[in-house]
């Protein structure tokens, strides 16, 4: 009998030993802003004061361009998803993109307000900053649903609308990320304040490209230190958190040239949103991208990015 008790008090050692190990290897806490702006925001990477918010802003291309183009990411996303874009637009207009507030390098908002009307005023301060007047609206997932919003509060801003598996009818997702799904779950959202494994960052990218196998260590890396950014695991719980607003009868009323590009292997938002916006919104294109996910932007930005070229006039 006492061999069988410490057998079992060995096992229990042994068990306690590896979960605390396991532990160790996924603590993660938050990284402070300066240790990831050396990787992340070289040239021509720049801080805007917005309020109290330093914003990340990367603004590219000819100063003179009249209107510039815009590009907006999406949740849990930066103004990196853009990078093959903004290479191939950049030689012919001038392009601005920069991390919404919760996200990238922008990091948290002091007062918490994730609302869309707070993501709209954002956008238009910052462009007011920079003394952009009128522009070209580009915008992914939650970015997409700012552009559109964006539009439909200042029609006479936007001159033209692209809209990349963009968010904004009422749905539930037939697949969502692993992240997301914690981040809505207590206590497991507590709990990534302070743990972050590796694979869970990996999943969730995986999760949203039409291609698995595409996703590289590069990319995991990318999406790991800005999920660690200061703050931004908290945002996330309370942007995830935030009661959403059907205000999709707005979309109908919009009357800007629209281009609707979208993954046809998005998951997490589908295609039929895509045909939708492309219906409810009068003259719009709507493009479907073969064999690529809900971030065609940046799974495959050579050729998502030439249907921008074509819809704006924009020569490769």
């Amino acid at each position: 009998m006492r061999l069988l008790y410490k057998a079992l008090l060995l096992m229990l050692a042994g068990l306690l030993f590896f979960a605390l190990a396991g532990m160790v290897a996924i603590w993660a806490p938050d990284a402070p802003l300066t240790t990831l702006t050396p990787r992340w925001a070289g040239a021509p990477s720049r801080f805007e004061s917005v309020g109290a918010m330093q914003v990340h802003l990367r603004d590219e291309g000819p100063r003179d361009d009249p209107v510039p183009i815009v590009l907006l990411h999406g949740t849990s996303d930066s103004l990196h998803t853009w990078d093959g874009w903004a290479e191939a637009l950049r030689g012919q207009r001038r392009v601005i993109r920069f991390d919404l507030p919760g996200f990238g390098l922008t990091g948290p908002r002091p007062d918490a307000d994730y609302s869309m009307d707070a993501y709209v005023r954002f956008v238009l301060t910052m462009l007011d900053q920079l003394g952009v007047r009128h522009f070209v609206l580009a915008g992914n997932s939650l970015g997409g649903q700012i552009a559109w919003q964006t539009a439909y509060v200042q029609p006479d801003r936007v001159r033209q609308l692209v809209l990349v598996d963009a968010a904004g009818y009422p749905m539930a997702p037939q697949q969502m990320p692993p992240g997301f799904r914690l981040a809505r779950t207590w206590p497991a959202n507590v709990l990534l304040e302070w743990f972050l494994p590796r694979g869970l960052v990996l999943a969730s990218v995986r999760n949203v490209f039409g291609d698995p196998s595409a996703v590289t260590p590069e990319l995991v890396d990318r999406y790991y230190d800005m999920t660690l950014r200061a703050g931004n695991r908290r945002a996330l719980v309370e942007r995830l958190a935030w009661p959403e607003i059907d205000q999709s009868n707005r979309i109908r009323t919009l009357r800007v040239p629209t281009l609707v590009v979208w993954g046809a292997l998005d998951h997490l938002i589908p295609l039929q949103f895509g045909r939708q916006f492309a219906r409810d919104i009068p003259g719009a294109q709507l493009v479907v991208l073969e064999g690529l996910g809900h971030v065609p932007q940046q799974e495959d930005a050579a050729r998502s990015v030439a249907e921008v070229q074509r819809f704006l006039g924009v020569t490769p």
